[in-house]
């Protein structure tokens, strides 16, 4: 497949992922259906018109440049963990000049999208003109996880976290599985105006929402409804996701 000059794909891979108590290895490595997890998105992108991939690495960082040592990836250092915001900034400098928009997915949960999502989040980013453009699910359990606000014309207003959140927020059950599109000219441009988290002292990439609307840039979703996924931070996700994955391929 002909590659999209324009187009690049950045993979963030670079936390310590405490809860799954990886302490020499990174927790992308780890296998899910006897394949490393970051694997399941290098080889799905790979099949895709994605010009160039960065992976971005961080702790036990030559665990995941082993496994991709024959992928077509290029690597950029997190030297200090300071959150998905810095993960981003971190890889800019890698992008070939020549790309304008990059999606953004995360190396420990996007196991599951297919090349029809990706695609149609490209496409709904493209025909919207949009600075921002992020997909959405519809979780029958959303514990955990960053709520979509919508007004009552269904605009995005917000993304609230659950630890941020009302009762009545938590209710909402669409959410954020952090599966982005992003004009190369927009993150460059607002990635540095991101506030510290209070809490936890890193740099959000969510807060590129806010942003966005208080500058009046234009956002768009991808509405996904109850498509699989599963986001894996301990031992008993990720053996929910091999149960997940033995029925896919049933």
């Amino acid at each position: 497949m002909k590659k999209n000059k324009k187009l690049g794909a950045i993979i963030l891979a670079a936390g310590r992922g405490k809860r799954m108590n990886s302490k020499i290895v990174n927790k992308v490595t780890l296998p899910l259906a006897n394949k490393p997890l970051i694997l399941h998105s290098i080889e799905l992108l790979e099949k895709m018109d994605f010009a160039q991939i960065i992976v971005v690495v961080g702790f036990a960082k030559e665990s995941v440049k082993n496994i991709l040592k024959d992928s077509r990836v290029l690597f950029a250092e997190q030297k200090k963990r300071l959150g998905t915001a810095h993960a981003v900034k971190s890889a800019l400098s890698k992008l070939n000049p020549s790309i304008t928009d990059v999606l953004v997915i995360q190396g420990d949960d996007s196991h599951f999208y297919k090349q029809e999502t990706i695609s149609k989040l490209t496409n709904e980013h493209f025909s919207s003109n949009a600075n921002m453009t992020f997909l959405t699910l519809d979780a029958a359990s959303p514990t955990g996880l960053g709520r979509i606000v919508r007004n009552k014309t269904g605009d995005v207003v917000a993304i609230v976290e659950e630890k941020d959140a009302t009762d009545k927020i938590r209710k909402i059950t669409e959410v954020n599985p952090a599966c982005y599109m992003f004009r190369v000219s927009f993150l460059k441009k607002y990635l540095g105006s991101i506030k510290k988290s209070k809490v936890t002292g890193e740099y959000y990439l969510t807060s590129l929402i806010d942003i966005a609307l208080k500058n009046k840039e234009s956002i768009s979703t991808l509405k996904e409804g109850k498509m699989f996924w599963r986001g894996i931070n301990t031992k008993e996700e990720l053996e929910e996701a091999e149960r997940i994955y033995a029925k896919l391929v049933e």
